[in-house]
């Protein structure tokens, strides 16, 4: 009986410990960018700011460039995840439902490419767009996420399509339609949750990527926000506050893309598989 009753409380009590350590750091951010400066240094925690302002937000969303920043970041994540998903939406099509040769070759290279660090090929990257002139331009950047983020879309999105019974494709090819109109209107609803979770870990990916851009553009006109969030620094040291509020506007639309998801995800599991 004891044994029952530790192996169920564990778990959760685990699962608060994770919660906790996870979640922690996040509400000190957001609780710190409301705080006036002397909460900040003060010797004793402030857990919960008395007197909450809004001064710091204004100082980030006043700093040069930040319209700037914001809007390359949008461009870059939106283009290199739409990307990534399109062609691995197509491969990953192609490898889970066709037989050809290097299929499993071109797995293995899937597999490879998603574990390597991509740090170790910012060098390389730097001499191909140095070699074309392309260094500061937001185009390069773009490719380079695409390339980054499309070893993980295509071996996730080959699972979703594995998972699908062919027999509803050749249902719908038997009822007349050709393969092409089979996977737009069978397959492709089908695959709503997974390309909800690949497109998330890819704007997560992109948006939060820092060395890269660091790199190639030096230029502040085609910055991103991560190398804006290095900025708040003051003759006399960091401007914290101003910090964790640029860090909280940095998180809003990641957290925002996460809610959205999160209520239409499932909304793909049935729909369309079988006529009504």
């Amino acid at each position: 009986m004891r044994r029952s009753l530790l192996g169920r409380v564990w778990p959760g009590a685990a699962a608060v410990v994770l919660f906790i350590g996870f979640a922690f750091p996040v509400y000190w951010m957001f609780t710190t960018a409301f705080k006036a400066n002397k909460d900040i240094v003060a010797d004793d925690p402030v857990w919960f700011p008395a007197s909450p302002t809004f001064e710091h937000f204004k100082t980030a969303v006043n700093a040069d460039g930040f319209w700037t920043f914001v809007g390359n970041s949008f461009a870059v994540t939106l283009i290199a995840v739409g990307l990534s998903l399109v062609i691995a939406l197509l491969a990953s099509f192609a490898v889970a439902r066709m037989r050809f040769k290097g299929r499993k070759s071109f797995i293995l290279v899937m597999m490879m490419a998603q574990m390597a660090p991509w740090e170790v090929m910012v060098i390389a990257y730097y001499m191909i767009v140095r070699d074309a002139e392309m260094l500061n331009s937001l185009v390069p950047l773009a490719a380079i996420y695409t390339v980054m983020v499309l070893p993980f879309t295509v071996l996730t999105l080959r699972g979703y399509v594995a998972a699908v019974p062919k027999e509803l494709e050749e249902s719908a090819m038997v009822d007349g339609c050709t393969r092409t109109q089979a996977f737009v209107r069978v397959i492709f609803p089908l695959l709503a949750p997974g390309l909800m979770a690949t497109s998330l870990f890819g704007f997560i990916t992109v948006w939060n990527e820092f060395p890269m851009v660091l790199i190639l553009n030096k230029d502040d006109a085609a910055q991103t926000l991560p190398v804006w969030l290095t900025g708040f620094r003051t003759t006399f040291g960091d401007d914290w506050g101003a910090t964790m509020a640029a860090s909280s506007l940095f998180a809003v639309p990641i957290l925002i893309l996460f809610v959205i998801l999160q209520r239409k995800a499932v909304g793909g599991l049935t729909s369309g598989a079988v006529k009504g």
